[in-house]
């Protein structure tokens, strides 16, 4: 049997969404953007958080500061730590993030919606795209508040996992450990 590796590429393909899934389709990729989203800047907290492998995560991340998506800063000088935040290239990903969410709550069997959003400004709930049901406006994300939802199980006590259980502002740093 012959093991073929897929490039990382799509060659002949050349438009817009094919370059966008060149940097953000593969796996663990749109995870590690949703936890910066989530407030997670550090290497060892998306490690824990995600359950991803060591090298694995180390290349998604360099993808990601390479696209221009996480900047790479350094938070701690000794020994050197870093953390990585989203740029404003990378802020603009929370709409469609957002969607993807919110298309597998309607059509696929997850049960009820593990995480709720809410516009900071009015309390309104945001559906759709990213709009607010009380004030009808699209709310950018550093106005968004995450809470748990009805079908949020505790199953993981990783630092991530129980600072997710409070209500949280999308973008919002959490606190070191």
């Amino acid at each position: 049997m012959n093991d073929v590796a897929l490039g990382k590429d799509y060659a002949g393909q050349n438009c817009a969404f094919a370059r966008t899934l060149e940097i953000l389709g593969e796996r663990w990729t749109l995870l590690v953007v949703r936890d910066a989203f989530y407030g997670v800047r550090r290497f060892g907290d998306f490690l824990v958080h995600l359950d991803v492998p060591r090298a694995v995560l180390s290349d998604r991340l360099e993808t990601l500061v390479a696209a221009g998506i996480l900047e790479k800063r350094r938070y701690q000088d000794s020994p050197p730590r870093d953390e990585y935040v989203l740029t404003d290239a990378g802020a603009e990903l929370w709409p469609p993030l957002f969607q993807l969410t919110a298309w597998g709550t309607r059509h696929l069997d997850v049960g009820p919606s593990n995480r709720l959003y809410r516009h900071v400004g009015c309390g309104g709930t945001i559906s759709g795209p990213t709009v607010c049901e009380a004030c009808e406006r699209v709310i950018p994300p550093g106005e968004t508040q995450m809470e748990p939802g009805p079908g949020l199980e505790y199953l993981r006590d990783d630092r991530v996992s129980v600072a997710l259980r409070e209500p949280h502002r999308i973008l919002e740093p959490l606190s070191p450990s």
